[in-house]
């Protein structure tokens, strides 16, 4: 009988893949969302529409479908808009998830992999960013995040909820087969921009800041591959169900790339020229983010395998392409 996971948040960007790679693994899977922000799944999985506060319906969905493990995705995830809108991001991404482990207390179940972020560090002291980097947020998006890893460690110290909390740093790409890709609306990542640009669906791009302490100028992010994070996510499952302890893990590559070489790599990939406008720096943003990778490869025996500046590209290239 094959372990069945919960998956929250199953609809979203990084769900969707991650649901994806857990029913080519085998895994029986639950996917529990409420659709604000999700998008209709193109294979077969057993789909819930609920909120994750919704503490009774969880429990009933973990009891009656006797769930092994669950990964949580379920949050609010735009920065910006936590600024303008904090209290939604506390009611959500806190306030609801702690909805969510009641339900798991009631349930029984113990063991649940947390979809963190790397803005829970704020503007770290030293590059690359290791998981002993100091914790500072800069914005409700990622206090959110940083209680609920609190929250999450608590509860293992009182309860035996045994958790893995997975900091990304930039997720991108899209599925290789084209079947599930990145869509947000309104978009705010730089790839899917870069990329409506190229399809005509955007006037031009903006590079904020050419003026930084780096090779060419641009802001330096380190870039992974959608399915890497999903393969991340499996490999924390599996590390839990061998026994494995309470702990945080830096996602990303290791590796930066700068704004202005993802424009490059755009118009090469594309065959498009595009219209870029060179404007001032925006405050707050760091010169370079770049993580510290050596935990998750060393314990959970992950590798972004996927994470090719071009690789990236192709399939984001291929799934907006798909869209028009």
């Amino acid at each position: 009988m094959p372990k069945r996971i919960l998956v929250t948040g199953g609809a979203g960007y990084i769900g969707s893949h991650t649901v994806k790679r857990l029913l080519e693994r085998g895994y029986a899977v639950t996917v529990l969302d409420n659709m604000e922000n999700g998008n209709p799944l193109p294979f077969d999985v057993d789909f819930v529409e609920a909120d994750i506060g919704d503490t009774p319906k969880v429990r009933e969905i973990l009891e009656g479908r006797e769930i092994d493990a669950v990964v949580h995705f379920a949050a609010s995830a735009q920065v910006a808009e936590s600024v303008r809108d904090p209290r939604k991001y506390y009611r959500n991404n806190v306030l609801a998830g702690m909805g969510l482990l009641d339900g798991l207390m009631d349930a029984g179940v113990d063991k649940i992999v947390f979809s963190s972020s790397c803005a829970t560090y704020g503007v770290p002291d030293a590059i690359p960013i290791d998981e002993g980097e100091t914790q500072v947020p800069i914005n409700p998006y990622g206090w959110t995040k940083l209680f609920f890893e609190r929250i999450l460690r608590d509860y293992d110290a009182a309860y035996g909820l045994r958790s893995v909390s997975l900091r990304y740093f930039n997720a991108a790409g899209a599925d290789e087969d084209g079947e599930i890709g990145e869509m947000h609306d309104p978009e705010t990542h730089v790839i899917p921009i870069l990329l409506e640009v190229a399809l005509g669906k955007r006037p031009g791009f903006s590079v904020f800041g050419t003026d930084y302490d780096t090779r060419d100028g641009s802001c330096i992010r380190d870039y992974v591959h959608v399915t890497d994070l999903a393969d991340a996510h499996i490999a924390a499952l599996e590390y839990l169900f061998k026994g494995g302890r309470t702990d945080a893990f830096n996602l990303g590559t290791g590796d930066g790339i700068s704004v202005l070489e993802l424009v490059d790599a755009v118009e090469r990939i594309t065959g498009k020229k595009l219209k870029v406008a060179m404007e001032a720096r925006r405050p707050g943003d760091p010169a370079v983010l770049v993580a510290d990778n050596r935990k998750a490869r060393e314990i959970l025996g992950w590798v972004p395998e996927k994470s090719s500046l071009d690789n990236i590209v192709e399939t984001a290239w291929k799934w907006h392409s798909r869209k028009v």
